[in-house]
């Protein structure tokens, strides 16, 4: 990745998954949505992987063991194993024993997927903070947490005992729409000491070391769905991304994404991934940018969409048009009416 500010999405003459050699790729809005496989998304990564692109699966949900979610995706049509999926339970695991000693106690506020994650580091998983643990982990335990578990958490970090989560993400999806995640359990503790967690999952630094550790990864492409997990984690760990639109970002929010939040390339889905990227062409003149049939311009106070064609071509004209204008800050110009152009 370009150490620059990134002023408008990248092309490539290959493929992406010839480009790369390894797929990380985000679950939740990527590959399946309320538990279904996301259109195109099979077929897709049976695409990629035949084609020699080695697949592995980053979640930040900490609950469900790489055994469960590895079973999903296998009955979804997407053979997986246990080896192929990483956690931030995983990641958090990892950073607790760099700090505690083997064998060490480990208060969890969460589920089965930190338990499993600490016992594969050899730490032990307890449930008091009377238990004498080393250290406290908070990762999502699911709708039916019981509220005394945050006061066990809050019990033993008052007490000085180091503080840990497998992630900050205020909401998760749902069946039912969106759900507190696991940030919302981590205020509860913080409001409660006035501490502050070391934090493993995306964005962070721990999360993208975990992932290259057990993937070996030489070329790596994150996939995501989300700026400020995804995209932000490609950007901190210095890799390529790839955003697809199947997700929680939207036009609006891409077009106004700060230079941390701007992914290398972008595309409607996971077929971005078997195909190479176009150039976007134009530096911001009196011509604009242009990307297949679409050309976008920077007006005084909004953004300016001419032509037709694929939307995702569209969309990168805009990216250009939005990013070159916003430099190093967050564009602020009205991009609704283009968007309104594109379907998005």
């Amino acid at each position: 990745m370009s150490q620059g500010v990134r002023t408008r999405p990248e092309g490539s003459g290959q493929p992406l998954s010839e480009a790369y050699d390894t797929a990380l790729l985000d679950l939740d809005g990527v590959v399946y949505a309320g538990g279904s496989a996301i259109a195109h998304a099979v077929d897709s990564l049976a695409q990629a992987r035949s084609g020699g692109m080695r697949l592995a699966y980053v979640t930040n949900n900490a609950l469900r063991t790489p055994d469960t979610v590895a079973g999903h995706l296998t009955e979804l049509g997407i053979p997986t194993g246990a080896d192929d999926v990483i956690t931030s339970a995983q990641a958090v695991a990892r950073l607790i024993s760099e700090q505690v000693p083997a064998g060490a106690r480990v208060l969890v506020i969460g589920g089965e997927g930190l338990r499993v994650a600490l016992r594969e580091r050899g730490l032990v998983p307890v449930e008091s903070a009377d238990d004498d643990p080393a250290a406290v982990v908070q990762g999502f335990g699911g709708p039916d947490l019981p509220w005394g578990r945050f006061a066990e958490a809050s019990y033993a970090v008052r007490r000085g005992v180091p503080w840990f989560a497998s992630n900050t993400d205020l909401t998760i999806p749902s069946g039912r729409g969106i759900a507190p995640g696991n940030g919302a359990a981590v205020e509860v503790v913080r409001i409660a000491t006035g501490a502050e967690p070391q934090v493993a999952g995306k964005p962070l630094p721990p999360m993208h070391r975990e992932t290259i550790i057990r993937t070996g990864a030489e070329r790596p492409l994150v996939v995501g769905d989300r700026l400020d997990t995804d995209i932000e984690g490609a950007f901190n760990g210095g890799v390529d991304s790839l955003l697809v639109l199947t997700g929680v970002t939207d036009g609006a929010q891409l077009l106004a994404a700060p230079p941390h939040h701007r992914p290398t390339y972008v595309d409607a889905d996971l077929r971005g991934l078997l195909t190479g990227q176009p150039e976007i062409t134009g530096d911001g003149d009196g011509a604009g940018f242009r990307c297949g049939g679409w050309t976008a311009t920077a007006g005084a106070d909004r953004l300016e969409l001419t032509g037709d064609g694929e939307a995702p071509d569209g969309l990168r004209a805009l990216c250009a048009a939005a990013w070159t204008a916003a430099g190093e800050g967050s564009c602020a110009l009205d991009g609704g009416k283009a968007l309104a152009r594109l379907g998005l």
